[in-house]
């Protein structure tokens, strides 16, 4: 039998949930599993599709903490997102996208912490998202510095695990981003940045893996795509920074510098073979007509802004 003050925790966490809008009931879908299957395809696919109107609504707010960790990244600086289940997902999916998508450093410039570590990736670990103090302690073994940025998420805004590690990101001088999808969040309230994205209700009550995941991944590819482009890391819209780790991505960087350059493949070949496979100092000797190790040396002087280092060899 459980302890009163058990069944009393219970009872106040019960009534919290209820006061979110991505744990409300909605009534006319009480017997969505009766209808066929195409009928809950298009009534799911029509929820979806307001998904993007409520990222839209929190543009500002999103155009705000990029700002702020493209700048702290450019002094050396990291990304890191912390989130606990779907939330904490598709922080560690994003930020291991971005190794092979702008040539970052696998685990040291954009992080990902999931509550429960990488077991919890497939399979759920009791109790690690109810723990501030394992946020704390996650955050401890990475030495922050005031130079670091941390998206806490949480589709509730409420989960400790994020909150934990937003307030202790604060305490460490860290730029703090709350990433939630309900209005009024502790989590918003507690960071630098507050961005709450409320996409309503799930078609399946509470399931925030559905819109609310939906709304997390295209906060979150905003935040670490744009920040990349703030740092140099593309030339216009073409992954200059691309890391070419097996064949398809070698295919892609022999297209992308051909895009950026309109040079015949002969030529292409050359700069990347002077240039040990790297696309932008590729474009640079093409478009610079200058050699492998000047290209080199324009971007180190650029800060890796392949426009800026164009512009001081010509």
């Amino acid at each position: 039998m459980n302890e009163p003050h058990m069944t009393d925790q219970y009872t106040a966490l019960r009534r919290e949930l209820e006061t979110l809008t991505t744990e409300a009931f909605r009534p006319e879908l009480a017997e969505i599993d009766r209808r066929s299957t195409l009928e809950i395809a298009r009534i799911m696919n029509g929820e979806d599709i307001t998904v993007p109107s409520a990222v839209a609504e929190q543009l500002p707010s999103i155009a705000a903490a990029i700002d702020g960790i493209a700048a702290r990244m450019g002094r050396g600086g990291r990304l890191v997102y912390a989130g606990a289940g779907t939330a904490g997902r598709l922080g560690v999916l994003d930020a291991s996208e971005c190794p092979p998508t702008f040539n970052t450093t696998p685990g040291r410039e954009v992080v990902g912490l999931i509550a429960g570590g990488p077991e919890a990736m497939v399979t759920s670990v009791e109790g690690a998202e109810d723990s501030r103090d394992l946020a704390a302690a996650d955050l401890a073994g990475l030495a922050l510095t005031e130079a670091d940025s941390v998206v806490g998420i949480s589709a509730s805004g409420r989960t400790p695990y994020a909150l934990g590690a937003v307030e202790f990101a604060r305490r460490a001088g860290a730029l703090t981003v709350g990433l939630a999808c309900n209005a009024g969040s502790p989590l918003a309230a507690a960071a630098d940045h507050g961005i709450e994205v409320v996409v309503g209700p799930e078609l399946v009550v509470g399931s925030t893996r559905l819109k609310a995941g939906t709304a997390q991944k295209l906060v979150l590819n905003m935040l670490s795509t744009i920040t990349m482009i703030r740092l140099g890391k593309t030339y216009g819209n073409l992954m200059v920074d691309v890391r070419a780790s097996n064949e398809k991505l070698r295919a892609r960087s022999r297209r992308i510098v051909a895009l950026a350059t309109g040079a015949a493949d002969t030529a292409i070949e050359e700069a990347l073979s002077a240039t040990d496979g790297e696309v932008k100092p590729a474009i640079l000797t093409l478009l610079a007509k200058v050699d492998a190790a000047t290209a080199g040396r324009l971007l180190a002087a650029s800060d890796g802004h392949l426009r800026v280092a164009l512009d001081a060899a010509t």
